[in-house]
């Protein structure tokens, strides 16, 4: 399981920050953080420590299990930004 950042996501860059593992990408301070409209979490190095989720002041971020239906597809749209 892992986490998924969702498009209510304000790249306010917070998260990335917290990140136990560095698995946020774009980070403010990488190119692609001007044309990325969200961040995104790599599924392969979340360790769900949930550092993330108490910081998202937009509530974008939920675990892959609580994903709410008509968000599923960030799931795969998060592993895509890593491949």
């Amino acid at each position: 399981m892992a986490f998924v950042v969702t498009d209510a996501c304000t790249k306010d860059f917070i998260c990335a920050s917290e990140c136990a593992t560095f698995a946020i990408h774009p980070t403010a301070d990488e190119a692609a953080a001007a044309t990325a409209s969200q961040v995104y979490i790599n599924p392969d190095e979340c360790i769900d420590c949930g550092n993330c989720v108490s910081v998202c002041p937009s509530g974008a971020i939920f675990s892959n299990d609580e994903l709410p239906p008509d968000k599923a597809h960030f799931a795969s749209r998060n592993a895509a930004w890593f491949n």
